[in-house]
C-alpha cells in the first residue's frame, strides 16, 4: 500500500473516533452528574443538591457554572450549614 493512503485511513480512523467521544461527552456527564447527586443532596439539602445536580448534567450550562465557580473560589448553591460543627 503506499505511505500516503495509510496515512489518509489513520486520519479518517482517528477522525471517527474523536467525533464519537465528541458526541458521547454529554452523556458522561449526565452520568457522572447522577452519579454525584447523592453526596450533594447530603452537602447542600434536597433542593440545592437537585437544583446543583440539574445544573451540572446540562451540558454547556454546567460548564459554564463550574467555570464561574472556580474563578469565584465558591459554590453559588451554597452549603446547608450543620449547627453541631462551630465554624470560626
Amino acid at each position: 500500500m503506499d505511505m500516503g493512503v495509510t496515512k489518509q485511513i489513520g486520519q479518517y480512523a482517528r477522525g471517527r473516533v474523536i467525533r464519537r467521544l465528541a458526541r458521547s461527552m454529554p452523556w458522561i456527564g449526565a452520568a457522572v452528574a447522577i452519579v454525584s447527586i447523592g453526596a450533594a443532596v447530603r452537602r447542600k439539602g434536597v433542593l440545592g443538591g437537585s437544583v446543583d445536580t440539574a445544573l451540572d448534567a446540562m451540558p454547556g450550562v454546567g460548564a459554564v457554572k463550574n467555570a464561574f465557580e472556580a474563578l469565584r473560589g465558591r459554590d453559588f448553591i451554597r452549603d446547608k450549614t450543620d449547627s453541631r460543627v462551630k465554624r470560626p
